[in-house]
């Protein structure tokens, strides 16, 4: 176990355990123990009842946040012509084509996310081992990999999240940062909630949310009553 220092101790006193919180409740603690001096991000964690070595098991998608993540996206895209200047024009920071794949494959990568049109998957594909575990790869299924570049940048930039769980069966989502409004996180999880929700495998048997917990990047975790699916700015 990894030592944790005396603010992240303090702070985790502060926090049962045992208690399932409600999501409003959740924020208003995650705030409080948050032991950083930056803008630390709150981060929600769904441990989902799944057997992620079955193909129909995957949860995996995006999903706009009503008030973003606070993050400022980087985004690239994949385009020529007409829809490289739609790209350009939607606030794309980064819009290429071969000249682009060169300077990824040179190890040059200045983005947080990636568009391409569906003509450039074939170059784009060569720098897959590059993007891939990067989490960068334009997908067809995220709607990254579109005509409409101009509406997946608008999107990325203000605050388009992926959801994937990992082989654990767990999906780590940021919502907010510390200096959000509360509701405002609340507002972002349940929209993730209900998301996480609505994608559930048909596949998938027993308890699907077996767990929930939201916490700041520096602090302890705080467990959210999965149960509350509704009425989520409740106390």
């Amino acid at each position: 176990m990894p030592k944790h220092g005396k603010n992240y101790r303090a702070a985790a006193e502060k926090v049962d355990s045992q208690k399932l919180y409600t999501p409003l409740e959740a924020v208003k603690l995650v705030k409080e123990v948050a032991p950083a001096k930056f803008d630390e991000t709150v981060e929600a964690h769904f441990r989902l009842g799944i057997d992620t070595r079955k193909a129909d098991q995957n949860v995996r998608g995006s999903i706009s946040l009503p008030h973003g993540t606070g993050k400022t996206v980087r985004v690239a895209v994949f385009a020529e012509g007409e829809k490289a200047r739609e790209a350009e024009a939607a606030g794309a920071d980064v819009i290429g084509s071969d000249d682009l794949v060169a300077q990824i494959q040179a190890g040059e990568i200045n983005f947080d996310a990636a568009i391409a049109t569906p003509n450039m998957m074939a170059k784009v594909g060569r720098i897959g081992k590059i993007l891939g575990p990067r989490g960068l790869m334009p997908n067809p299924k995220l709607g990254t990999v579109t005509m409409d570049v101009a509406k997946m940048v608008a999107e990325l930039k203000a605050g388009r999240v992926e959801y994937r769980a990992d082989r654990y069966g767990i999906c780590h989502v940021p919502v907010g940062r510390i200096s959000f409004d509360d509701e405002k996180i609340v507002e972002n999880y349940a929209a993730l909630y209900t998301e996480i929700l609505r994608v559930k495998p048909s596949s998938a048997k027993g308890r699907y949310v077996k767990s929930i917990a939201l916490t700041s990047t520096m602090g302890p975790g705080v467990k959210v009553d999965p149960a509350v699916q509704r009425n989520f700015m409740a106390e």
